[in-house]
C-alpha cells in the first residue's frame, strides 16, 4: 500500500503544468490564483486549491488488486441503486475500473466513459472490445465540459476526480445540462475530515467544502452515504 501511494504521489508531481499557473487574478473571476501546495495548480475555488490531474501513467494504480478492499466498490455500486435501463456517465473514468463493473448492471441502458486523456480512453476501448461490452460509449471530455448530450443521463459518477477539475463551475454546469429530470450525481472523494486516510491533502474533500461548491452551482446534497472505508459517497441533485 505504501509503495502504491508513493508511486501515485510521483505521478501527480510529474504531470505537466496547467494553464492556471500562467493566469493572473481577475476581479471578475470566481477563481483565485496564488501559490499553494506542490500538489496543486495554484488555482483556488471557494478556498480549495485545485490539484494536478493524475496522469495516465497511474493506470496501474487505478487497477491495483487491493482497491476493492480499500474502497469497497461493490458497496458503492449498491449505493447507486443501478437499474437495467439506467444511462450512467462515469466522468474521469480513467482506466475504466468502475465502467466495466457498471455496464453489466445496466445491460438495457448505457454507460458513458468520459475522460480527458486519450490514453485512458484507449485502454477502455481495448478492454471493451476484448469483453465485447457493447453498452459502453467513449467520450473525450474537455477542460470545461463533460461533452455529454443534454438531458441524457440518469446518474453521474465521479470517483476521486472532481478535485482535479481546472474549471469546476463550468464542469458542474455541463453536468447539470446532461442530467435528466430527477438525475443524480454521485460524488466520491476521500474524506478530508479523517487524517488517517493515507491520501495527499489536495486529493481529499470535506463534505462541507463539496456542499459549498455544489450549492453555489445549483445542486443540493440529498444524502451522504457513510458506508465506504475511506471515501464520502455524496449524492447531489439539482435544486
Amino acid at each position: 500500500m505504501k509503495k502504491a501511494l508513493f508511486v501515485f504521489s510521483l505521478l501527480i508531481l510529474i504531470c505537466p503544468l496547467t494553464e492556471a499557473e500562467a493566469q493572473t487574478n481577475s476581479k471578475n473571476s470566481p477563481y483565485e490564483f496564488k501559490n499553494g501546495d506542490p500538489s496543486g495548480i495554484g488555482k483556488w475555488y471557494k478556498g480549495r486549491e485545485i490539484s494536478h490531474v493524475m496522469g495516465y501513467q497511474g493506470m496501474n494504480w487505478l487497477e491495483r488488486p487491493e482497491r476493492e478492499q480499500e474502497e469497497n466498490t461493490g458497496k458503492l455500486l449498491k449505493n447507486m441503486n443501478l437499474q437495467p435501463t439506467d444511462v450512467v456517465a462515469d466522468i474521469g473514468a480513467g482506466s475504466g475500473y468502475h465502467v466495466f463493473k457498471i455496464a453489466p448492471k445496466v445491460d438495457e441502458g448505457l454507460v458513458y466513459a468520459v475522460d480527458i486523456q486519450p490514453e485512458m480512453l484507449q485502454a477502455i476501448k481495448s478492454k471493451k472490445q476484448e469483453l465485447n461490452q457493447n453498452n459502453i460509449k467513449l467520450i473525450k471530455g474537455k477542460e470545461k465540459s463533460a461533452s455529454l448530450p443534454e438531458n441524457s443521463v440518469d446518474k453521474i459518477l465521479m470517483v476521486d476526480v472532481y478535485h482535479e477539475f481546472e474549471y469546476p463551475i463550468e464542469m458542474l454546469m455541463s453536468m447539470k445540462k446532461a442530467l435528466k429530470s430527477g438525475g443524480k450525481i454521485y460524488l466520491i472523494e476521500y474524506r478530508a475530515e479523517d487524517p488517517t486516510v493515507p491520501i495527499k491533502r489536495l486529493h481529499k474533500m470535506s463534505e462541507a467544502q463539496a456542499v459549498n461548491e455544489f450549492k453555489a452551482n445549483g445542486f443540493e446534497l440529498i444524502e451522504n452515504i457513510d458506508n465506504l472505508p475511506w471515501q464520502h459517497c455524496m449524492v447531489f441533485g439539482v435544486e
